[in-house]
This record gives C-alpha cells, structure tokens and sequence, in this order.
C-alpha cells in the first residue's frame, strides 16, 4: 500500500515543530540558571553569516505551512517576522501547529503529480510535481531550519540532545 501525501509530511511537521517548541522550553531554562538574558540564544547564530536563532524558528513555521499549501491548494496564514522573545516564537509555532491540523489530509493527499511552483527572490520560480516538491524540497528546508535552530541552542550550551531532536 503506497504511503499517502499527508501522512509523508504532515505528521513530521507537527512532531517537529512541537520538539522545537520544547526546546525553546529547555532554552529558557538554561537562560535562568545561568542566569543571563534569553535573547542572548534567540539571536544568537552559527557563523556571522547564517541568520539567527529566531530567523530559523520563523522559516521553519513558514517551511512547514508553505509546503502543505501549495500541495492543497490553500493560503497559509502570514506571519509578520516580528517575533523577539520566547514567548512570541512559541505562538508563532502553536499558530502553525494549529493551521496545520485544520487542512483536511484529503486536501494533500493525491497531489503527486500536482504542478507547484514555488516562487524565489531573484531569477524564475522553481517548478516540481507534488511529489518531488514534498520530498525534494520543502521536507529537506524544514529539516534545514530546525535542524539548524537545534545546532544553535547546542553550541551554545542548551542541554539538548538526541533524544530532544527524535522525539520519545
């Protein structure tokens, strides 16, 4: 039995987001007990060049509401990028969490050979079917920024680790 659309990527989404949710969690405590201000980790990065922690926290969000709207053929709520603290990054991720249950797995699924255009800053969109777009493109730049919003929590001491990432 072929594995469907939804069940591919929306599950991952949701597991994820939440994760990062708690290591936010993790981030805030570690900002308490030693005892320096959280937006020292919420802007903090990898190299000068990468954006910040916060950055890939907003990506990641948009990653995952983007990649399931083009597929169903919806609008995904915008969010305005403004978020500094803990707290707003936690919305942000529970906005997300929450649009992303309300799209009906029937909306995703069949949409393999769907045509999806994703549109870029410079230079003519990318085009890919359904399938290759989830598989391809849109769960590899959500992993890419959660992963990355990890690293950073980790390089700078939040006692995260395997597990945090997988999930139990």
């Amino acid at each position: 039995m072929a594995i469907s659309m939804h069940s591919a990527g929306v599950p991952v989404y949701l597991k994820m987001l939440s994760s990062l949710s708690q290591w936010i969690d993790k981030a805030e405590a570690y900002a308490q007990a030693k005892n320096f201000d959280l937006s020292v980790l919420i802007n903090a990065r990898l190299a000068p060049d990468m954006l910040p922690f916060r950055s890939q926290v907003q990506i990641a969000c948009d990653s995952a509401k983007y990649g399931v709207a083009r597929l169903a053929g919806v609008d995904a709520p915008k969010f305005d990028d403004t978020e500094q603290s803990a707290a707003e990054l936690k919305a942000r991720i529970a906005k997300t969490l929450d649009w992303l249950k309300s799209v009906p797995p029937a909306q995703v699924d069949g949409t393999e050979a769907k045509a999806v255009s994703v549109p870029r800053r410079a230079g003519e969109a990318l085009r890919f079917d359904g399938e290759t777009f989830f598989k391809h493109y849109a769960l590899p730049n959500f992993f890419f920024h959660v992963t990355t919003a990890y690293a950073i929590l980790r390089h700078n001491g939040v006692a995260l680790g395997k597990a945090d990432f997988l999930g139990r």
